[in-house]
């Protein structure tokens, strides 16, 4: 049983539907979950005569607060259950397999989008990145898209 999970959330449905799931793993098995949302690093604002409007420490104060505020709004799910929440900017794959080693997951949940084939290796995915690239098991889960309320279906898990 995991006892330290990473999930990350993008504030996309598909990602979210993960939450019940884990939130149950994590009050059944006494596990800590933690909550990670990478975004993009942030960039200073311009005007069109070259004034600076917001700094990108600014910028970057701001993302991170919101990054803060929404995980904050998911933590509830976890009632009884040990949760962190941390935002993080760069690349997100790369982020994610930091925060596993970092926070010592023993697993990784992530969602996928269900692309193939064609869309897959165009568009990439972080989730079969994370899946191929990370030392920790990860379990990869697809909302399903025919449904109003999102229901995940177990795709694999790597061990």
């Amino acid at each position: 049983m995991a006892k330290r999970i990473l999930l990350p959330l993008d504030q996309s449905s598909e990602a979210e539907c993960l939450v019940p799931f884990v939130a149950d793993a994590a009050r059944g098995g006494q596990a800590t979950v933690r909550l990670l949302h990478v975004a993009p690093v942030p960039e200073g604002w311009t005007d069109e005569y070259g004034h600076v409007v917001v700094y990108a420490d600014q910028e970057l104060q701001r993302v991170e607060a919101e990054g803060l505020d929404y995980l904050h709004a998911i933590e509830p799910q976890f009632e009884d259950a040990t949760i962190e929440s941390v935002v993080k900017f760069g690349d997100p794959v790369a982020e994610i397999l930091k925060q596993a080693e970092e926070f010592g997951a023993d697993l990784i949940a992530v969602s996928t989008a269900g692309r193939s084939g064609v869309g897959r290796v165009l568009l990439g995915s972080v989730a079969e990145q994370v899946f191929r690239k990370s030392s920790v098991p990860v379990m990869l889960m697809r909302a399903e898209e025919s449904t109003s309320v999102h229901q995940p279906r177990h795709l694999a898990a790597r061990d």
